[in-house]
C-alpha cells in the first residue's frame, strides 16, 4: 500500500488519516526488519570437498569374539593399511581397510595354529579386506556422527556384500571410530572349528577400532 493513496480519501478525517499513516510506518519498519533478519541469517555450513581417511594402523584393530559351550573365545587382528576417499555431499566412497589375517591371535598357540592352517587358511588368504563403496549420515561440518559404511567384505577368498554401522567422531585433521558388526562365517563357507566336546557359535562378533587422519586428496 502506497502512504500516498490515504489522501485519495477525502471523506476520512485527519485523526483517521494519521492512525493510517503510523499503521503503515510500522508495517513498513517491520518488512525492512524481517528482510534484514533473512539476509543476515547464517547459511547452513557447506559440506567440505572430496576427502581422503588415512587408517593409522598402529592405533587401529580389529577385535573379534567367538561364543562356544566352553568359553568365549577372543582374538585380534593388526590393520595392515587402510585408506577411503569420500564425497561428503554425496556418500560416494572408494578405497578398503585390510587387516593382516596372519596377525591373528587368541592367546592359545595350538588353537592360533589351527586357526591359521585349518580354519582361515591365512597362508592362501593373508589378507581380510573391506572394501567401502558409500558412506551414509556425514555431516557438515564434520562432528560426531552415527555412519552406516556399505560395501563388500572379503575374507578366506570370498567377498560379500555388507552394510557396517560405526560411530565416528571428527576434530581437526583427525577422526576416531569403532564399527560393530557380525559375521557369519560358517554361512559364507569358512570351516566349522566344532568337535565332540565344543560347539562353537555360526558368527562371530566383530568390533573394528579406527584411528587416522582426514586430508584433502592429493593433487
Amino acid at each position: 500500500m502506497k502512504i500516498s493513496a490515504i489522501s485519495n480519501f477525502p471523506r476520512i478525517g485527519a485523526w483517521t488519516r494519521r492512525s493510517l499513516l503510523v499503521v503503515c510506518l510500522a508495517l513498513a519498519m517491520i518488512s525492512a526488519a524481517v528482510a534484514s533478519a533473512v539476509s543476515l541469517r547464517p547459511a547452513s555450513a557447506p559440506f567440505a570437498p572430496t576427502l581422503v581417511l588415512m587408517i593409522d594402523q598402529a592405533h587401529s584393530t580389529l577385535h573379534w569374539t567367538l561364543d562356544s559351550t566352553l568359553h568365549m573365545v577372543h582374538g585380534t587382528f593388526a590393520l595392515k593399511r587402510g585408506e577411503v576417499t569420500v564425497d561428503p555431499a554425496s556418500g560416494k566412497a572408494s578405497g578398503e581397510i585390510v587387516a593382516d589375517a596372519t596377525s591373528g591371535q587368541t592367546g592359545n598357540d595350538s588353537r592360533d595354529k589351527k586357526m591359521h592352517q585349518e580354519i582361515l587358511e591365512t597362508p592362501r588368504f593373508p589378507e581380510i579386506v573391506f572394501r567401502v563403496s558409500q558412506i551414509e549420515g556425514l555431516t557438515a561440518p564434520l562432528a560426531k556422527a552415527h555412519l552406516k559404511l556399505h560395501g563388500t567384505f572379503l575374507i578366506h577368498g570370498t567377498q560379500h556384500d555388507m552394510t557396517v554401522p560405526a560411530d565416528a567422531e571428527f576434530a581437526g585433521d583427525h577422526f576416531s571410530g569403532t564399527a560393530n558388526f557380525v559375521v557369519p562365517y560358517i554361512d559364507w563357507g569358512i570351516k566349522n572349528p566344532s568337535n565332540f566336546l565344543l560347539k562353537a557359535s555360526p558368527t562371530v562378533d566383530v568390533s573394528l577400532e579406527l584411528s587416522g587422519s582426514v586430508r584433502p586428496p592429493a593433487k
